[in-house]
């Protein structure tokens, strides 16, 4: 199956190189994005440019795909089923949820000059970054990438209730499946809630699983392309 990669905020494609190989051997034909603002020097990108961008890949696909989306780039997958619902296959979402109708894309950092620089790891101290040595901390913070405030202040539009068809595979990385279970009950992911075709899979990770536990990530990811 062709799987379409979607880094976070402040990733460019680069962040799935260990795990485009492990997909390969595993028969999957995986394709990383590099979205408008993370990657290709347009720091005026939009959030609609983004989702352009990966509308332009599951359109392009040869058949339809899964499309991958990373913690806030979960939106992102997600807006692809909502706009795409009869050509995308699955969708997963890893260490992330989609945002509902309405509310900000990204807007969670402070913005400098325009953009939304990387925080440091202080926010992410313990469960989102506990698997990461000095050196993964060093190279994640170095490659970063000011997400364009008209991305991270964007407003998320849904508008077709067919996206609740898709299946989708929620990827559980320094959280459980338990916990998201509780969040959907208790009201707090609403889109989730409203999936009609919800597996959960658990991995024992930090927030950047294809940096910590790439091959184990492609695994997962190959065997929800396979399923159903």
């Amino acid at each position: 199956m062709e799987i379409l990669l979607i880094g976070g905020l402040w990733l460019d494609g680069s962040v799935w190189d260990d795990v485009v190989p492990a997909l390969e051997a595993l028969g999957h034909r995986p394709v990383p994005i590099t979205l408008p603002g993370q990657g290709d020097g347009s720091a005026s990108a939009t959030l609609d440019d983004q989702v352009a961008a990966v509308l332009a890949a599951v359109d392009s696909a040869s058949e339809k795909p899964m499309v991958v989306g990373h913690s806030a780039a979960s939106t992102l997958a997600w807006l692809a089923a909502d706009a795409r619902p009869e050509k995308v296959a699955k969708v997963a979402l890893i260490g992330g949820f989609p945002s509902a109708d309405g509310q900000p894309y990204a807007d969670l950092f402070p913005l400098e000059d325009g953009a939304m620089p990387f925080p440091g790891w202080g926010p992410f101290e313990g469960p989102d970054s506990a698997d990461l040595d000095e050196e993964a901390r060093r190279n994640i913070a170095a490659a970063a990438i000011p997400v364009p405030e008209a991305v991270a202040k964007g407003v998320v539009r849904l508008t077709d209730e067919r996206r609740f068809d898709v299946p989708v595979a929620l990827v559980c990385p320094e959280f459980t499946p338990a916990q998201a279970k509780e969040w959907i009950a208790t009201g707090e992911l609403p889109e989730l809630a409203k999936a009609k075709h919800l597996d959960y899979v658990d991995i024992d990770s930090g927030h950047w699983p294809m940096v910590s536990e790439p091959v184990e990530l492609a695994r997962l990811l190959a065997a929800a392309a396979t399923e159903g």
